[in-house]
């Protein structure tokens, strides 16, 4: 911590050092565009899947 600094300034560049990393990391990654396709029947019935409904009654 140089001598014009406070614990303030100092915590502040912690997170911007911190945010800093983060955003190079995520930057390195890969596009979401260059992904997979996505689930091939995204509409429409869904086998084995349950309706739950309230009772009328």
């Amino acid at each position: 911590m140089g001598k014009d600094e406070t614990p303030e300034d100092e915590s502040k560049k912690k997170f911007r050092e911190a945010l800093e990393r983060k955003n190079a990391k995520s930057a390195a990654g890969t596009s979401h565009a260059d992904g997979g396709a996505k689930q091939p029947r995204a509409h429409g019935p869904v086998e084995g899947r349950r309706e739950f409904r309230r009772k009328s009654g």
